[in-house]
């Protein structure tokens, strides 16, 4: 079956946050907004379908996830990414956030040391600060148009005492797929130094040729308990305003741990439209995924493409991930100065680099998941603009 990615479905007035929030987040309506990470293509028809069967039933009770559930997501990391888990180690939770809150919550204290690879996604910043953790940054390197991890610094970190580490991977912003020998690093360092890592890999599925996603559960079996993988067909289906989401915990005292921490906040349950595109999603996506990545491919395409022979912004090909990271340091304008010339001239709304973090600056974020169309649009405004400065 073939899939179409051109339509353009209007979001607004659905209380759709990229949309609905145009005026208020960038002062007129004008503005195209190409920010929040969630897509502008309907979902899965399999998945759309699922949804008005479970609709039309009428009940809305209280909704379990079953054995069932759980071969559906089995199978699901089996065939996308070689990864045999047993389904006992499979919980659910609304979103892989507040997975990460609970487990800040249940393996670690306050006071704890908590590692971040900065410029990173802007939560990773409030789950250790709000949490009352002491923040500690292992600042990605800029190498030739390629971000790499700073192993040196990296264990200097961990050898401060670090009690937990936030992976992410793949890397948002910066759209870098972890290789199996930089996962291999990472996680022996952190063997070495007890720390336990929380894997936030939301974005595992949207990965292009031919990098390929890895696990981190799966590159040490020694570490695999004391590492909390969270996973969720959200961004892969664009099913972020369902809220299903779930972690896979081997170690089965640290799974009960969590298990306690979860009923503890009342956050034990996903919604019964959750279950049932989560369901359907893994069942029958397969195919419209992979004619999804084909779609992304050429929208990045275009974007790399179009501003290869500009000297004045530097664009990062993503490995993974549908967002592309923008440098236009070289423009020699603060941040502010940057927002207002993006918002103000060139009428597009993309993220601030700076909400990642201080080495943001000068950055911004461009989500590409929408009709090639709209790419183009978004690409043309940039580059007129630039045009227009000169």
């Amino acid at each position: 079956m073939t899939f179409s990615f051109e339509n353009k479905i209007e979001r607004r007035n659905t209380r759709a946050a990229k949309w609905d929030l145009i005026k208020t987040l960038y002062g007129a309506d004008d503005v195209l907004p190409m920010w929040v990470a969630d897509m502008d293509f309907e979902v899965p028809p399999a998945v759309k379908d699922a949804l008005v069967k479970r609709a039309q039933h009428g009940v809305f009770g209280y909704t379990i996830t079953d054995s069932a559930l759980d071969q559906t997501v089995s199978n699901w990391l089996a065939e996308r990414h070689d990864w045999q888990i047993k389904k006992q180690d499979i919980m659910y939770s609304p979103g892989v956030i507040t997975t990460l809150q609970m487990a800040m919550q249940t393996f670690t204290e306050k006071g704890d040391k908590v590692l971040i690879q900065t410029p990173v996604y802007p939560p990773f910043y409030d789950i250790v600060e709000k949490h009352e953790r002491t923040l500690v940054k292992n600042q990605l390197r800029l190498n030739n148009q390629h971000y790499e991890i700073d192993f040196d610094d990296f264990e200097k970190q961990l050898k401060q005492g670090v009690k937990a580490f936030i992976l992410c991977n793949p890397h948002n912003p910066v759209g870098r797929v972890w290789t199996k020998e930089e996962l291999t690093k990472m996680v022996n360092l952190c063997k070495q130094y007890h720390v336990m890592i929380f894997s936030d890999e939301i974005h595992a599925d949207l990965v292009f040729s031919p990098n390929k996603h890895i696990p981190t559960a799966t590159v040490d079996n020694d570490m695999q308990g004391n590492i909390i993988t969270c996973m969720s067909p959200t961004k892969t289906f664009n099913l972020a305003g369902l809220q299903a989401s779930f972690v896979i915990v081997s170690d089965k005292q640290k799974r009960t741990e969590l298990e306690k921490m979860f009923h503890k906040q009342g956050a034990n349950h996903i919604n019964t439209m959750g279950v049932t595109a989560l369901d359907a999603a893994y069942t029958n996506g397969s195919e419209w995924l992979d004619q999804l990545l084909v779609q992304l491919q050429t929208n990045i395409d275009h974007v790399i493409e179009a501003f290869q022979e500009r000297s004045d912004v530097n664009v990062f090909q993503p490995e993974g991930t549908y967002l592309i990271w923008f440098d236009f340091r070289s423009l020699q304008l603060d941040q502010d100065q940057l927002k207002d010339f993006l918002q103000k001239e060139a009428k597009v709304g993309l993220n601030d680099g700076a909400s990642f973090g201080e080495e943001g600056n000068g950055f911004m974020r461009m989500n590409v998941a929408c009709p090639l169309s709209v790419v183009q649009e978004g690409t043309s405004r940039i580059i007129y603009a630039l045009e227009a400065r000169k």
